[in-house]
Formats: structure tokens, sequence, C-alpha cells
């Protein structure tokens, strides 16, 4: 016997920790060799489609591609951001695609789903690769096997592979836009609230949407202000609208919006300084501070070395207005004035406020919808007197009287510039079409 004499139990459990070890230690090589790159081809071409939609479905395999991004924070590797089904999908390979000589290397993924998947069967993950230590790849594959040819698979172009200096300080991510969206009139007061606060580019990860917001998407794309992603996930899977499991043989929560978050912190990683993840009816007021430049100036330098700032939602139902700001050209544009939305509901007992971020991209590894799951550098909760999210949509407190309601005029301090740049562009889209 490999542990043998004395029968005490600290000796048996010396023994096992031990043998432990020794089988560990034995093992941590070959895990590490197992998964790094190994050439498979020489000296042909990396022949194959390239990929060019949003979302790739790979054959037969219950996996799903967004985007790779290169990411050597940790080691040299490339990150796919995409979405599998957790129980099926146990083994995928990455097929690098090394130029000028047209080496093709091929190294074993690790399938990290993420654990954010509320009940459904498939989920946001990352499949991640070590890239070959000779080669600076611009393209990868994906595939079940490590055997075969390129000829059938689809390549996807490695992004982030050269740093960029920052373009832009504020990105708004705004995940996912579906079910024919066409609350016009808000979504046009968000983003001229962005644009005030001091955002320069808002992503829009797009399902559907209504003719009147097409023409509204159009002019912000035109302008430079929006970013539209096409967002198709309801011809691969079963979409969910609700984000919770409901055993009803949907196979995705919310259009996927958490694999869609992920792909925007990712795709704006070397061109934004902040992503801030929220909604289309959400928009972060700050209440010490004119814009968000300044007030996270001073929330960064209250805060060293964190990476994550989490802001309060708070609802301000749609159901209870304000006569105030009834601006009649408005009156024929389909959605919610916000300027007349002042009330907003008192907080819950023993119930917790969701959150939404602004965040460091370069610091965050996986992100949820409320927090992030993985990230260098701490999270913050930011303080109520500092910033809240205002949320103009159905009341979750139904029954609450008015009086009951606390009146917040914050909104009130931006409803010149505001009114002004939303006829602006409603003269430009919406009332134009009309006439």
């Amino acid at each position: 016997m490999l542990c043998a004499g004395k029968k005490s139990y600290f000796a048996a459990a010396v023994c096992i920790i031990t043998v432990t070890s020794m089988l560990a230690v034995s093992y941590l090589p070959l895990q590490r060799f197992s998964y790094q790159p190994k050439v498979t081809q020489e000296g042909r071409r990396c022949r194959g489609k390239i990929a060019n939609g949003t979302i790739t479905a790979l054959k037969g395999n219950k996996t799903f591609i967004i985007s790779p991004y290169f990411d050597d924070r940790e080691s040299k590797v490339t990150r796919l951001i995409g979405i599998v089904h957790h129980e099926d999908v146990k083994q995928l390979y990455c097929w690098f695609c090394c130029q000028p000589n047209g080496n093709i290397y091929v190294s074993k993924a690790k399938i990290d789903v993420h654990s954010d998947r509320f009940g459904f069967p498939y989920g946001a993950a990352d499949i991640v690769c070590l890239e070959p230590e000779n080669c600076d790849p611009t393209h990868v594959s994906v595939h079940q096997s490590s055997h075969g040819n390129t000829y059938q698979l689809p390549w996807f172009e490695i992004k982030n592979r050269k740093a960029e200096t920052f373009s832009v300080d504020f990105t708004v991510c705004i995940s996912t836009m579906f079910g024919n969206y066409n609350n016009v009139l808000q979504f046009i007061q968000s983003m001229e609230m962005y644009k005030i606060l001091g955002v320069q580019k808002v992503v829009i990860y797009k399902t559907n949407c209504s003719h009147l917001m097409e023409e509204v998407l159009k002019f912000y794309v035109e302008e430079g202000t929006v970013e539209v992603i096409p967002w198709p996930i309801n011809s691969h899977l079963r979409v969910s609208s609700t984000w919770h499991f409901m055993q009803d043989g949907t196979h995705i929560g919310y259009y996927g919006q958490i694999t869609a978050l992920n792909d925007c912190i990712y795709r704006n990683m070397e061109r934004s300084k902040f992503v801030v993840l929220n909604d289309a009816d959400e928009v972060i007021l700050p209440l010490k501070h004119p814009n968000w430049k300044a007030m996270m100036n001073s929330l960064q330098e209250q805060n060293p070395g964190t990476s994550v700032f989490l802001f309060e939602n708070h609802i301000f139902p749609e159901t209870v207005s304000s006569h105030m700001f009834n601006v009649s050209s408005w009156n024929t544009v389909p959605g919610i004035n916000i300027l007349q939305h002042v009330y907003r509901e008192p907080d819950r007992k023993d119930v917790i406020n969701p959150t939404k971020m602004i965040v460091d991209p370069r610091k965050v590894i996986q992100t949820s919808v409320h927090s992030v799951l993985r990230a260098y550098g701490k999270s913050v909760n930011v303080p109520m007197d500092v910033a809240l999210i205002y949320h103009c949509r159905k009341a979750l407190q139904r029954d609450l009287p008015r009086e009951s309601l606390i009146r917040d005029t914050t909104l009130w301090r931006y409803n010149s510039s505001l009114i002004k740049n939303v006829n602006k562009v409603l003269s430009q889209t919406i009332l134009r079409a009309q006439n």
C-alpha cells in the first residue's frame, strides 16, 4: 500500500493530503499542456468564409459565436463572446490562422458559462483559447474537433488586437431593442439627456422596432451618436421577454441581454474610457455635479482602485404625471414625455433597489445586468445624494396613492436644453415624416 503504518485518524488525513497533492502536481502540467496551441497544418492558406453577421451558429453543436476579442490582461488569449447550451457543449477548439506563413494552430478552449443564466438552458459564455506564442493571429475559427480542414469553417476577425487611444469618454450600451419598440419620444429624450450629460456614443443591440423608430435611429447613426448592432437572436433561439426561466420551452432570457452587454463592453474596451450599462428608459442623473465627467472624476478620486460604480434604480411611474412641460408638438409622437413624470416611488421595505453601472471596461471580465460577475478592482455603490437612476416605466407599487410618492424635479434642471434639442431632432425626423 502507498500509505501504511499508523492507523490514527491524523496519519490517515496526512496520507490522503499527500496523495492528493502528488496527483494534483502531476496533473497540472498535463492540463496546461493540453491547452497549448499546436500546429496542425503548415504552410497552407486559411480558407473559409469570413463571418459577417453579429450572431453565427456553429454547425450542430449548440454554440453561437458573437465576436472574438484579444485579451492579454492575464495571458495572451482570444476570448470569444458566445452563447452555449450549458449542458450539451463540453468541448470546443480554436483554430488560429497565422499569416504570412499560413500555419494553422489549434488550441483547446476553456468554456466558461456565466453564472447568471437564470435557469435557461442557454447562457452567455466566454470561450477562451491560448494564442500561439510566435504568431499574432488576425482571425480564428471554432470547431468541436481538433482535426479536419478549414474550408467549411467560418472565420472571425479578432478585435482589440491593437491598443487604441480613447476616442470617447462615455459609451452607453443599450440591450436589447425588441418587441417592435415604439417608445419614440422617451427614446429621443434619453438620447438628448445622454448627450447633455457628456455621452459621445450609444450602442444599441436591435432585434426589431417600429418604422418611426427606424427613422430616429437613422438620424442618430448619421449624426454619429448611435451605433446599431443587428441582434437577430430570435432567428437562432426561442427567446423569452422575461429574465427568469418559466419552463415554457424558451431557450434564453430577455433576448440574450447578458450576452449583448458583455459583447458591448469588449467592443468598446479600447475606444471608450467608461461604459454605461442601462436601458433606453433609464438616465443616471447626477445630483451634485453638472455632468457625468465631473461626477466620475469626483467618484474616482474618492474611491481609488474602483472599476465598477453602481447606481440605484428609482421608478417614476408613467401613470402619474405633472401638467408642466406639456409641449403640444410632442403630443402626436408615440411614447412618454419624461418631463411630465417627476413623482418617484419610495423605497420598499426589505427590498434592495436594483442597480445599473458605469464601468471601466478594461477592468471587467464578465458582467451581468445589475452587477459585474468578475472584474479587476472594486465595486462601489454610489450614494443616492450623489446620483440616482431616473427610470420612467410602469409602476412597481401600483396601489400607492399619489401623496405617498416623492416629488423629485431633478430632471427639470435640464428642461431648457432638453426641449430645444428634442424639438430639433423631431423636426428632422418624425414631424417631417408626418407632414
